[in-house]
């Protein structure tokens, strides 16, 4: 079988595009992307060519965008062009070279693709599972796959990095990555393709080229077949990841459950898998990343109320008497809600919360009133330790109401109070350390109390 009968199995093998669908070419110029125009033309597809212009090889960026229009102009197809200030760019952001040039060039590869997208009315948008019939091809191989997975492999990127370079992500796909380069530098020849060299590649300074130019050639000295060992591998851990994602997502239904914006993991069930792989595959959901994965199992060990926050996204991780409950950070929407010391307002769904501290000697003694409504907490600031909770009240949950010695379940306080079924829904208490202070609106515990002791008063007031 010929290059170009392997190419066309490869693309209907990986559903990748039909002939009816409209490509762009992402071409530099070099002998890879110079193939892929040749094999999508005597493959009958419909393509357009775009070129990114670097700017960062002075009169060789200018000769290659130029050999590219060439090539458009050869095969009777529309080149888009665009020139990026990626010195300035990367300076700006703080990033290599290399990191800015990938970023700029796949955010504009994402505009021509939204661009030319068809099929749907302009005010609406696509599904996720849409079909798009626009789609930008790249001319990744074989050998940038085995480069990849390597490079990887030594970053500890875990299990997806060695799963190497996506034949399919969204709108992009790659049909070369079944071919190595010297099958598409025999082919090139075989047909009399021209092709433009990048001088940068011969340098080692960028990471790719030194394990290109560098660390593969010389494993290569003692295992000749390196690269086809690669890309069998990433073969191997392509099923090996689908096994593993079908394992976590059956863990992560039993353990995760979904409650309004919130999720409920149980501790020790969670901490009884004893695998690290497992925590990160739940923390990661949620913005979390693989370094937290030791402050998470010191949170399954700490009291209720302590927590960690997501570096990226707006969530924390709280621990909750037998839970870690996943909550966004103190939105309105919460249902659980984090008081630290410092705070002094705080909105929820339900109202608002506003905290004051006042330092005195014996209050009692001067004529402070503890308690002037239902919606005043006044307590006994010594007995208080931050963080506190605010959340919703739940079954079994139960306190000391004021004036008795006796603790009762909210449920019976409830029934006590005659509250209405919509009234106890919006019902919401503060914890601090599994017991319950306030009953916010309603009660404070009696253990919490101001007494003539008191020498510092924390004062609560709910808003509704």
């Amino acid at each position: 079988m010929n290059l170009l009968q392997q190419y066309k199995e490869f693309i209907k093998k990986e559903n990748l595009f039909s002939p009816k669908d409209k490509l762009l070419l992402a071409v530099s110029g070099g002998v890879d992307s110079v193939v892929l125009c040749q094999l999508c033309k005597l493959a009958g597809y419909d393509f357009s060519i775009v070129h990114c212009n670097f700017q960062l090889r002075g009169e060789e960026s200018e000769r290659d965008e130029k050999f590219v229009r060439d090539i458009a102009e050869k095969y009777k197809v529309e080149v888009k062009v665009k020139k990026f200030e990626t010195d300035k760019f990367a300076e700006e952001n703080k990033m290599s070279i290399q990191e800015a040039a990938r970023i700029l060039r796949y955010e504009w590869f994402g505009e021509l693709v939204d661009s030319l997208k068809f099929g749907f009315q302009s005010h609406e948008l696509p599904t996720p599972d849409s079909r798009l019939p626009t789609f930008l091809l790249t001319a990744h191989h074989a050998d940038d796959n085995a480069e990849t997975v390597l490079m990887n492999f030594c970053r500890g990127t875990g299990l997806h990095g060695l799963t190497g370079i996506p034949v399919s992500y969204g709108n992009i796909k790659r049909p070369l990555l079944c071919f190595t380069k010297d099958e598409l530098m025999q082919f090139a020849k075989e047909n009399k393709l021209d092709f433009v060299e990048d001088s940068s590649n011969l340098s080692s300074k960028y990471t790719r080229n030194l394990f290109r130019n560098e660390i593969i050639p010389a494993i290569s000295k003692v295992y000749p077949q390196v690269n086809e060992n690669l890309n069998d591998n990433i073969n191997r851990f392509k099923g090996v990841e689908k096994l593993y994602k079908l394992a976590v997502s059956d863990i992560k239904k039993k353990l995760v459950k979904e409650k309004g914006n919130e999720w409920h993991i149980p501790v020790k069930q969670l901490m009884g898998y004893n695998n690290r792989a497992l925590i990160y595959e739940i923390i990661a959901d949620f913005g979390f990343n693989e370094k937290q994965i030791d402050e998470v199992i010191k949170l399954a060990e700490s009291d209720s109320g302590k927590y960690i926050d997501s570096p990226t996204f707006n969530y924390r991780i709280i621990r909750h008497r037998h839970w870690f409950i996943v909550s966004p950070v103190n939105s309105a929407e919460s249902g659980m809600i984090i008081i630290e010391e410092k705070d002094q307002t705080l909105v929820f769904v339900d109202g608002k919360i506003e905290i004051e501290k006042t330092q005195t000697s014996n209050p009692i003694a001067i004529g402070f009133k503890p308690q002037t409504s239902n919606n005043i907490a006044c307590l006994d600031r010594k007995e208080i330790n931050f963080p506190l909770i605010l959340r919703k009240w739940k079954t079994g949950d139960y306190f000391y109401p004021l004036g008795m010695k006796k603790k009762k379940k909210l449920s019976r306080f409830f029934i006590d109070q005659k509250l209405s079924k919509t009234e106890k829904e919006k019902t919401w208490v503060i914890e601090m350390d599994k017991k319950i202070i306030w009953v916010v609106g309603k009660r404070i515990d009696e253990r919490f109390k101001v007494t003539e002791k008191t020498n510092s008063v924390l004062k609560i007031a709910y808003d509704q």
